[in-house]
C-alpha cells in the first residue's frame, strides 16, 4: 500500500491552520457570518466539554441545524460563535469568553480550548450564535497538582444506537461524577438494519459525510446531550468508530494494509475528532491522530487513556476465538499500543506520584484461567491475543503500580470483575491489579446474566474471574486515599424506555493490598 502521507499532511495542516486563525480572531479574506439565519436551532447537537486541566478544560459544540444534512444544512457558511465560562449558570459572573468561527471544513466544529481558570472548581458554560444561547453546561477544572482531592467517575463504552434507548446516561446524569471516561465504540459504522429498536441513516459509514451523518445522529439523542453537559469527559476509541477489528491500516478481512481501508481511517478520524471535546490533535494529518493522554487528578490519581487500534499489530490466527499456541500469536515484536505508546505508558507508571494509577483501557487485559484439554481459547482482539505485549505491560504494572492501579475496560458487552495477575496461566501468580470491565450501554440488547462471551472462563474463588454479567449499563467509581470503589449500574433492558437502575455488584481495591473485595450485593 502506499498512502499519499504528504497530501494528507497538507491537508490537515490547512484545516488546522484555517481553524487557528479563526479561533482566534485573526483577519481572513473569508467573509464571516455574524448574523445567519438558522432553519432551526443551531446547537441540536448539544454541547459538551472534555480534557480537564487545573486551568481549563475544552469546551464542544457543532453547528447543525439539520443534523442528517450534509454540513447540518449549512452548507459553505462560516459563523461566528461566541463561548462564556461563568460561576453561575445565569452567567451573572462570566470569567471567561471568546469568540471562534465555525467553518465548513471541520464540519462547522468549535473546540474552544479554555485556560486561566482556578483548579478544582466547577464552572458553567455555554455558547452564543447572534439567534441566542445554546444550553447551559457544568463542567469542571482538575484540583491543583498538589491536592489531595478524591475522584469520582463513571466508566462507559459500546452505545450501539439501533439496539436500545441511551437510558443509562440519564441515570448517570444524575449523578454526581467529575468525569466520565469513554473507552470507545461511541457510534457503530454498520449501515441501518429495519427491525431494530432504532435505526441508522445511511448506509454503512466508509465516508466523512457518512461518518460525520452517523455521528449527528448519536449525538442528537437527548440523553447522551444530558450526560456530556452534566461533566466533563475523557474520550477514547476502539474499533467501530472506524471499522470492526481493523488494526492500524488492515481491516477485518483484509490479508494486509491497503489503501481503501487507510482512506476510511482517515475520515473517521476527522469526523472522531470534529465530533468530541477534545484538544486540537498532537499530528500531522488526519490519518494519525494522537488521542492516547494522561490526566493528573492532583495527588489523588494518574488517569492513563489508551489508544489499542492505531498501533497495533493485525491479530493473529485469523482473529476471533482461538486455541492457542497458534501461528505468530507468541511473538515478541507484536504489540497493542504500538512501542512509542508503549513506553510513553510504562514511564507514566514508573514516574507517577500519584496515589492510584487508573488506566482506561478499551479491550480486556485479563486472561483466562482456565486450560482447556483441547488448549486455552483466547480472544485474538483483546490483550490476550498479544501476550508479549501484555506481559511487558503487567511487569510494569507489577513494578511501578503493584496494590495501587485500577484497570476500567469497555468493548465486550459485559462486566467482568477481575483480580489481574501476572502471566497466562493466572492460578498462582500474584495479585498486581483490579480490572473492572464495564458492559456496554446498549450494544447488543438488554442482555442476559451469562453472556456468549463467558464460555472460556469460569467463577472460582482460587482464581481471578470474581463476578460477571451481560446486562446494559455502567460503572461508577469512586477514588479515596486509602481505597478504590466501583459499583455495577445495570439496567434490565434497553429495548424499551424507563428502565430502573440497580447496583448489581460493588467491589472495592484497598490500597497497597493485593485482590478485590466485595462490599455490595
Amino acid at each position: 500500500m502506499s498512502t499519499d502521507r504528504s497530501l494528507l499532511r497538507r491537508d490537515f495542516l490547512a484545516d488546522l491552520a484555517r481553524y487557528a486563525a479563526l479561533a482566534a480572531g485573526a483577519p481572513s479574506a473569508w467573509r464571516i457570518a455574524r448574523h445567519f439565519a438558522f432553519a432551526a436551532d443551531p446547537f441540536a447537537l448539544g454541547i459538551a466539554s472534555g480534557d480537564p486541566t487545573p486551568t481549563g478544560m475544552v469546551l464542544w459544540t457543532r453547528l447543525a441545524p439539520q443534523p442528517l444534512e450534509p454540513l447540518g444544512g449549512l452548507g459553505d457558511a462560516r459563523i461566528e460563535v461566541k463561548w462564556e465560562v461563568a460561576d453561575d449558570p445565569a452567567f451573572k459572573k462570566v470569567v471567561q469568553k471568546g469568540t471562534a468561527t465555525a467553518i465548513p471544513e471541520l464540519a462547522h466544529s468549535v473546540h474552544a480550548e479554555v485556560n486561566g481558570l482556578a483548579p478544582g472548581r466547577w464552572y458553567h458554560y455555554r455558547f452564543l450564535t447572534a439567534d441566542g444561547p445554546s444550553a447551559v453546561g457544568r463542567t469542571r477544572t482538575a484540583p491543583a497538582l498538589t491536592a489531595d482531592a478524591p475522584l469520582a467517575f463513571s466508566v462507559a463504552s459500546c452505545q450501539h444506537f439501533e439496539y436500545g434507548h441511551y437510558t443509562a446516561y440519564e441515570h448517570m446524569a444524575a449523578e454526581e461524577l467529575d468525569l466520565v471516561l469513554f473507552l470507545g465504540d461511541y457510534i457503530y459504522e454498520q449501515g441501518g438494519i429495519a427491525g431494530r429498536v432504532r435505526m441508522h441513516a445511511g448506509p454503512e459509514c466508509t465516508t466523512l459525510d457518512g461518518y460525520r451523518q452517523r455521528y449527528a445522529q448519536y449525538k442528537a439523542d437527548a440523553r447522551l446531550q444530558r450526560a456530556h453537559a452534566r461533566s466533563p469527559w475523557l474520550i477514547t476509541w476502539d474499533d467501530h468508530e472506524v471499522s470492526n477489528n481493523y488494526a492500524q491500516d488492515i481491516g477485518q478481512f483484509d490479508k494486509g494494509p491497503t489503501e481503501a481501508t487507510a482512506k476510511r481511517r482517515t475520515a473517521a478520524y476527522q469526523s472522531w475528532w470534529e465530533h468530541m471535546p477534545v484538544r486540537v490533535p498532537r499530528a500531522t494529518n488526519w490519518h494519525d491522530l494522537t488521542v492516547y493522554q494522561r490526566t493528573g487528578w492532583g495527588r489523588m490519581a494518574d488517569v492513563h487513556m489508551l489508544d489499542a487500534r492505531q498501533y497495533r499489530t493485525d491479530q493473529a490466527c485469523g482473529d476471533g476465538n482461538k486455541a492457542i499456541p497458534c501461528g505468530d500469536w507468541n511473538d515478541p515484536a507484536r504489540t497493542m499500543l504500538g512501542e512509542t505508546q508503549e513506553r510513553w505508558l510504562i514511564d507514566g507508571l514508573k514516574n507517577s506520584k500519584a496515589r492510584w494509577q487508573v488506566v482506561g483501557n478499551p479491550v480486556m487485559l485479563a486472561a483466562p484461567d482456565v486450560q482447556p484439554k483441547d488448549g486455552t481459547i483466547v480472544y485474538m482482539d483483546a490483550w490476550s491475543g498479544y501476550p508479549a505485549a501484555r506481559d511487558r505491560l503487567l511487569r510494569a504494572i507489577a513494578d511501578h503500580g503493584s496494590g495501587r492501579t485500577a484497570i476500567v475496560t469497555g468493548d465486550i458487552h459485559a462486566n467482568y470483575i477481575w483480580d489481574v495477575r501476572t502471566g497466562f496461566d493466572q492460578s498462582e501468580r500474584p495479585i498486581v491489579a483490579a480490572e473492572f470491565v464495564g458492559t456496554s450501554i446498549t450494544s447488543e440488547g438488554d442482555g442476559q446474566e451469562l453472556s456468549k462471551y463467558y464460555y472460556p472462563y469460569k467463577i472460582s474463588a482460587a482464581q481471578s474471574l470474581r463476578w460477571h454479567s451481560a446486562r446494559r449499563g455502567y460503572l461508577s467509581c469512586r477514588v479515596s486515599a486509602d481505597e478504590f470503589t466501583c459499583s455495577v449500574k445495570s439496567l434490565a433492558y434497553v429495548s424499551r424506555e424507563g428502565a430502573p437502575v440497580t447496583d448489581a455488584s460493588r467491589w472495592r481495591l484497598v490500597h497497597g493490598k493485593g485482590g478485590l473485595e466485595q462490599v455490595g450485593t
